[in-house]
């Protein structure tokens, strides 16, 4: 069996965030779907092993946050790639308190939804949430992020968590060679998977596409998870 198959199914990109005794934790999930429309229920799978998904078990409530094409790679690093034991998602971050009471992240969200946890369903690593919206609100233009457009024009990859990781993804497209790229490698930080590609630098955070891996700055850190420069290890 190809499981590689699936990531032929459309999904998109959200946060997800929650509360528990007055504590709020958040984080990216792709698996977010409209299950009816009268009254509108959602369903969402997280993680058995995240945080987030102990603040639903607990509090019956969460929001999804649906981001845009636009959303810069640190900000989904930061809900993909960090865990809330140990850091707070929210420092820095625009959000308000929800009818729910859990946070609604307004960064780089198109929409938004609010909801109630209805139902659950076991299925082994996670749980699938059946919720039914209390509040939804458009709150700017662009498009939404596609799991796909994540990973072709981001570079992104799934966390070992996320309900579709394997562990051999489709490869993005080789780049063909020129000859100002024809010696440049790209390098793959160990951490979170995240390719550094020197024909798409890293604009970002400032640094221009035909810059070589050893040409960055040793500042530089991983865009996703923030590991640094040394974390990187050279592909192919």
């Amino acid at each position: 069996m190809d499981r590689v198959a699936l990531q032929k199914c459309s999904y998109g990109m959200y946060v997800i965030c929650s509360i528990r005794d007055g504590k709020m934790n958040g984080q990216i999930a792709n698996t977010v779907f409209q299950v009816t429309s009268d009254p509108p229920r959602v369903s969402v799978t997280l993680n058995k092993g995240n945080l987030t998904h102990d603040f639903v078990v607990a509090s019956k409530v969460f929001t999804v946050s649906i981001l845009s094409e636009e959303t810069p790679m640190p900000f989904i690093g930061t809900f993909g790639f960090k865990s809330g034991r140990e850091v707070d998602k929210f420092v820095g971050v625009n959000y308000r308190i929800g009818v729910t009471g859990a946070p609604v992240v307004l960064d780089h969200a198109v929409s938004v939804l609010e909801c109630k946890v209805t139902g659950s369903m076991d299925v082994g690593t996670h749980t699938v949430f059946i919720a039914e919206m209390v509040e939804a609100e458009v709150i700017a233009a662009g498009n939404a992020m596609t799991y796909d457009y994540y990973h072709k024009m981001k570079g992104g990859k799934s966390p070992k968590a996320a309900p579709t990781f394997v562990a051999a993804e489709i490869p993005a497209p080789e780049a063909k060679p020129t000859k100002e790229n024809a010696t440049m490698a790209k390098y793959q930080c160990s951490v979170c998977g995240y390719v550094y590609d020197p024909e798409q630098g890293d604009p970002d955070n400032g640094i221009k596409a035909g810059t070589a891996f050893e040409d960055l700055p040793d500042s530089w850190v991983c865009p996703v998870c923030g590991a640094p420069k040394d974390s990187f290890e050279k592909m192919g």
